[in-house]
């Protein structure tokens, strides 16, 4: 959990960061497989696959940075495409084990990451961005804040739709913390533990 505090630029991007990592997360805990594969909102995004998507965008980072000009060909299409959704053989244990193994070395890259330091940006055709951009790693870092916030706000409401099991109470129990006046960790029987979100 990231509280509030005096940080330094990077130490509140990093923290911002695995905030959305935990709470993403988080949304498939006590879960089933087939409940990850749910999708009970109007868009195809289950819990399952955003996980998985989640996992390619940590992994993505690594990727991009050994070779920022790499065109979007129809191979790394697909591969983007197929991130969104559980494929039949895949369970919902395993992709929470690749997202762990992708965590560590996504966040172990960006405590040894200057957010001054310099960085290509590759091409980004669908905002009409069609060359690698000089830039540098502050650009990155808030990117992923913005992409990981997003999704873990997917990842809420569809759990949300599911059981009624929201973020803060998800948390509280994957972490194992006590209940307070506000929050009690989710449980099976739970629906909605907090009083207002």
């Amino acid at each position: 959990m990231f509280h509030p505090g005096v940080y330094d630029e990077h130490q509140a991007l990093v923290g911002y960061i695995e905030q959305q990592i935990a709470a993403i997360r988080a949304s498939a805990y006590g879960l089933t497989d087939e409940q990850a594969r749910e999708t009970p909102c109007r868009s195809a995004l289950s819990i399952g696959g955003l996980i998985k998507h989640a996992t390619y965008v940590l992994r993505g980072r690594a990727r991009q940075k050994a070779d920022p000009a790499a065109p979007l060909d129809e191979a790394a299409f697909a591969l983007f495409m197929g991130s969104f959704a559980l494929t039949a053989d895949e369970t919902l244990e395993g992709v929470l084990q690749s997202f762990d193994e992708a965590v560590g070395d996504y966040l172990a890259d960006l405590r040894a990451t200057d957010p001054g330091a310099p960085l290509t940006v590759p091409p980004a055709p669908w905002d009409g961005v069609y060359a690698p951009t000089a830039s540098v790693e502050r650009f990155a870092l808030l990117h992923h804040v913005e992409e990981l916030a997003r999704h873990a706000g997917h990842a809420d409401i569809i759990r949300e739709q599911i059981d009624g099991a929201d973020a803060g109470s998800l948390l509280m129990a994957a972490e194992g913390r006590e209940g307070n006046t506000f929050v009690q960790p989710w449980t099976p029987a739970a629906d909605r533990t907090t009083a207002a979100h």
